[in-house]
C-alpha cells in the first residue's frame, strides 16, 4: 500500500513567521507556505511539514538531522549567522567550546529552532 507513496515528516512551531524566517533566512531552506504551514525543502528531495500548534511545546530530542560534509565548516557559518550550538557535559554525550561532539559516533552538533526543537549539523559519510 505504500510502496508508491513518498512519506515526510513534520513537526509544530508556535510561530510560523518566526520558523519562516529562521528556516529560510538563517538556514537558506526552500520554504513555501500552504494554508499556514510551512514546507520546507531540504537537501535532495527531502520534504518537511512545518505547523502551528498554539500549546507548543519543544520537541526533547533531534527533530530534524541535516546531513553536511563539514561539521566545524557549518557550525562557524551557521554561528555567524545567530546560530547558537547547544553544549553538553553529560556521560556519553560531551561536546566541546564549539558545541561538537566527537569521537562518539558521527561528529555533530546541536541547536535550537525559534520554538525551541532541537536540530542538528551531522557529519556525512
Amino acid at each position: 500500500m505504500f510502496k508508491a507513496t513518498k512519506a515526510f515528516s513534520g513537526f509544530s512551531v508556535d510561530d510560523i513567521g518566526k520558523a519562516r524566517d529562521f528556516y529560510g533566512r538563517t538556514l537558506g531552506m526552500e520554504v513555501s507556505e500552504d494554508h499556514g504551514m510551512l514546507h520546507l525543502q531540504v537537501g535532495k528531495g527531502t520534504d518537511v511539514l512545518v505547523y502551528p500548534k498554539p500549546n507548543h511545546t519543544p520537541a526533547s530530542f533531534t527533530i530534524l538531522n541535516i546531513p553536511v560534509t563539514d561539521v566545524d565548516s557549518a557550525v562557524d557559518e551557521l554561528s555567524k549567522g545567530g546560530v547558537r550550538f547547544e553544549h553538553y557535559d553529560e556521560p556519553g554525550l560531551k561536546t566541546d567550546a564549539k558545541g561538537v561532539m566527537r569521537g562518539q559516533g558521527p561528529t555533530i552538533a546541536w541547536f535550537r529552532d525559534p520554538a525551541g526543537n532541537i536540530l542538528s549539523v551531522i557529519e556525512a559519510t
